[in-house]
C-alpha cells in the first residue's frame, strides 16, 4: 500500500499534500447549486449557475484544500456545459486547488468506462466519488487514467444507511469496504466516511491507515468538525477533505450573498485549521 507521505506520490495526492500545506485547512467546499436558490442570489443574471459557482469559488479558493462539484445539481437542470466550463476556470484560475466530481457512480463494463471518460475527460475532474457495491470491476475503469483520484463510498453520511452498512455488527459492509480499498490502494484511492458517524470515521481510519478520507456531513447534516478532526486525521495530523456545501454556499438567499458566503466559510475554516 501506497501512503500520502511516502517520497513518491501520484499526481492527485501531491496536487492533495500541496493544498493542504498550501490552506492550512481541511476544508473543502461543495458545489450544490440549486437552481432556485441560485436565482435568488442572482435574479438578473443570464447565465446563474456559472456566476454563481465562480462568485463561490473566488470568495473561498484561499481557505479550502478542494473544491467539490456535485454533478446532479447540474445536470438536472440543463448545466452540464456550465460544469464542465467552470470546472476549466477553476482549473485555469485556482490551479493548485484539487477539483473532485461527486458523482457517485458505480456500474460495470463499458458502461463504468463510460462513466470514468465522462469525469475524467469531459468534465477534466482530479477526482471523482465512486459506488463499490457492484465490486472491482465497476472502480478499475477509473482507475486507467493515471494520476487521478477514486473516493470510494465508506461510510455515508445519511441517516438511512445503517441497515446496510453496519451490518452485520460482526464485521459491517463498511469496514469490509475500508480494508478492501486499503489493501488496493496505490495511492490513488480515498474513503468516503461521513461526520454523521464519528465512532466509525474512528475505526475506518484505524483500519486504513494514512489514506485520505472525504468527509461530508458537517454543516446542515450536524457533523461536529472538532469530533471529525479529533477521529479522522492520519499518523501526521492530514488525511482529511471535510465537505461543506448548502452551510456555506447558502448562507444567504439574497443578492448580498458574498459576505455571509465568507463569514461561513471563514468559520468552517478556523474549525477545521490544520495544527502542523
Amino acid at each position: 500500500m501506497v501512503l500520502y507521505n511516502d517520497c513518491v506520490r501520484p499526481p492527485f495526492l501531491e496536487k492533495l499534500c500541496g493544498a493542504w500545506s498550501r490552506s492550512g485547512s481541511f476544508l473543502c467546499v461543495g458545489l450544490d447549486p440549486d437552481i432556485e436558490r441560485v436565482r435568488k442570489c442572482l435574479p438578473n443574471s443570464d447565465r446563474p449557475v456559472f456566476e454563481f459557482c465562480r462568485e463561490i469559488v473566488d470568495i473561498t479558493a484561499d481557505l479550502v484544500c478542494a473544491f467539490k462539484f456535485q454533478i446532479a445539481f447540474f445536470s438536472s437542470c440543463g448545466a452540464e456545459d456550465d460544469l464542465a466550463a467552470f470546472i476549466g476556470y477553476v482549473r485555469e484560475q485556482h490551479p493548485s486547488i484539487p477539483v473532485l466530481l461527486d458523482a457517485k457512480r458505480g456500474d460495470v463494463g463499458s458502461t463504468a468506462e463510460h462513466y470514468a471518460k465522462e469525469a475524467f475527460e469531459r468534465y477534466q475532474a482530479d477526482a471523482v466519488t465512486v459506488n463499490p457495491y457492484m465490486g472491482w470491476e465497476s472502480i478499475e475503469p477509473f482507475r486507467r487514467y493515471d494520476g487521478r483520484g477514486i473516493a470510494v463510498l465508506c461510510r455515508t453520511s445519511n441517516l438511512d444507511s445503517e441497515w446496510l452498512q453496519d451490518y452485520p455488527e460482526s464485521d459491517p459492509v463498511y469496514l469490509r469496504v475500508a480494508r478492501a480499498v486499503a489493501e488496493r490502494n496505490e495511492g490513488d484511492l480515498m474513503l468516503v466516511t461521513g461526520a454523521t458517524y464519528p465512532r466509525q470515521l474512528k475505526l475506518v481510519r484505524e483500519a486504513v491507515g494514512d489514506m485520505p478520507l472525504l468527509v461530508p456531513g458537517v454543516g446542515i447534516q450536524g457533523g461536529e468538525t472538532s469530533v471529525v478532526v479529533k477521529n479522522g486525521v492520519d499518523s501526521v495530523g492530514r488525511g482529511l477533505l471535510v465537505s461543506a456545501s448548502r452551510s456555506v454556499i447558502f448562507a444567504s438567499d439574497t443578492p448580498q450573498f458574498k459576505d455571509s458566503v465568507r463569514a461561513a466559510a471563514e468559520q468552517l475554516y478556523a474549525a477545521l485549521k490544520i495544527s502542523n
